[in-house]
């Protein structure tokens, strides 16, 4: 079911670790536009909608807005919302029953809370959902955010919840903008806009202003202000996104020259090469012969590693364990009798074999169940 917004959202993609929180906290300063936090709805609970059984029967859908809503890393995205009444004022608001009412309806809660009149959203696994957005949001616009993936790779492998090497990191960046090339030619100039993060560092305003253009909106200085908000502050003061807590700088361009070693940025190229410098970007070092044993190892120790980071300084134990709670509610409305197999049309990604990173995982359920990780969600 289709929802045409008198205001066109505003979807921020790309991989994560590339600039997608630096836009999301710029363009909410805008006057005009409100961006919540993160909310992982469309990989998380899109592809799994049919599970919640006839969205008509209004248990079902309160199910389905309970769990969206109560799901997100900013709980209620810090809305002045009474955690009891919540559902029912969701429920309310919605146009219609389906998960793009819910969707919609959560957004135009959170434009109250910050008295502004269109709104955005920022999940980095929305690139692989682009016409999924679009049949729910036909007027929807999307800015894709590329960075060079070896300074993507460096970020996301000192992060607490990023890939464990340059194995895993190269992948998931080539994983991601070869999944969105198809777009830019299907997808017209109103629709898609392509932003480099480099560009953003160099010459904010022009950036800023090209955007506020495709977006129809007028310039507005005070995105420049983002790192005083108060997602600026709060992401400011954690480890992994310091950067959202300064001004826009170069200080993060090219750091791989740092940090990566002659090797790693060899693997990277084999990798990622072809669809890095199709991306523009040019290499310092060319591919190599990898053997299959060493890729194979190479991939393991990315599995390890990242169920072992899960539960250690700044891992996501709490988040990947309400997914993990997701799949099991799933399960019992199957033993309940709200859905059947037969009512699972298998959507992407189910099945895809990257299905873990692109419903985002921080770790698989393999390594999670192999170390014995305990999960740390209740309700």
């Amino acid at each position: 079911m289709s929802i045409v917004l008198k205001e066109r959202p505003i979807f921020i993609l790309g991989t994560e670790r590339t600039g997608t929180t630096l836009l999301m906290a710029a363009l909410g300063c805008h006057p005009r536009i409100g961006i919540p936090e993160v909310g992982w709805l469309f990989p998380r609970i899109y592809p799994w909608r049919h599970t919640y059984g006839d969205l008509n029967e209004i248990g079902n859908f309160r199910t389905m807005v309970d769990e969206m809503l109560f799901g997100l890393i900013d709980p209620l995205w810090s809305m002045s919302m009474n955690p009891m009444t919540a559902v029912d004022e969701i429920v309310s608001m919605a146009q219609e029953r389906s998960f793009a009412g819910v969707y919609a309806a959560m957004h135009q809660r959170y434009l109250q809370e910050v008295n502004k009149p269109r709104w955005g959203h920022k999940t980095p696994s929305n690139l692989y959902f682009v016409p999924q957005i679009l049949d729910c949001f036909p007027n929807a616009q999307f800015i894709y955010i590329t960075r060079d993936g070896r300074d993507t790779a460096v970020t996301s492998m000192r992060s607490a919840f990023g890939a464990a090497n340059i194995f895993g990191a190269a992948h998931i960046w080539d994983l991601a903008n070869s999944f969105v090339k198809p777009f830019r030619a299907a997808y017209p100039s109103t629709v898609w806009m392509d932003v480099r993060y480099e560009e953003l560092c160099r010459e904010p305003e022009r950036v800023f202003r090209g955007i506020c253009e495709f977006l129809e909106e007028e310039y507005s200085p005070q995105m420049l202000t983002f790192h005083a908000t108060r997602i600026g502050i709060q992401r400011g003061k954690q480890r992994d996104h310091a950067p959202l807590g300064e001004p826009v700088s170069e200080k993060y361009v090219g750091i791989y020259r740092r940090f990566l070693s002659v090797y790693e940025q060899e693997v990277y190229a084999t990798i990622a090469g072809k669809t890095h410098l199709d991306a523009g970007y040019d290499l310092d070092y060319d591919p190599i012969e990898i053997p299959a044993s060493e890729m194979a190892l190479m991939n393991e120790w990315e599995g390890r590693i990242r169920a072992a980071r899960l539960d250690g300084p700044g891992g996501h134990i709490v988040f990947e364990s309400y997914r993990d709670w997701l799949v099991e509610q799933r399960l019992l409305r199957k033993a309940r009798g709200i859905w059947s197999d037969a009512d699972d049309p298998k959507e992407f990604p189910v099945g895809h074999p990257d299905e873990d990173i692109i419903v985002g995982y921080r770790s698989s359920k393999k390594w999670r169940d192999h170390f014995s990780i305990k999960r740390r969600y209740t309700r």
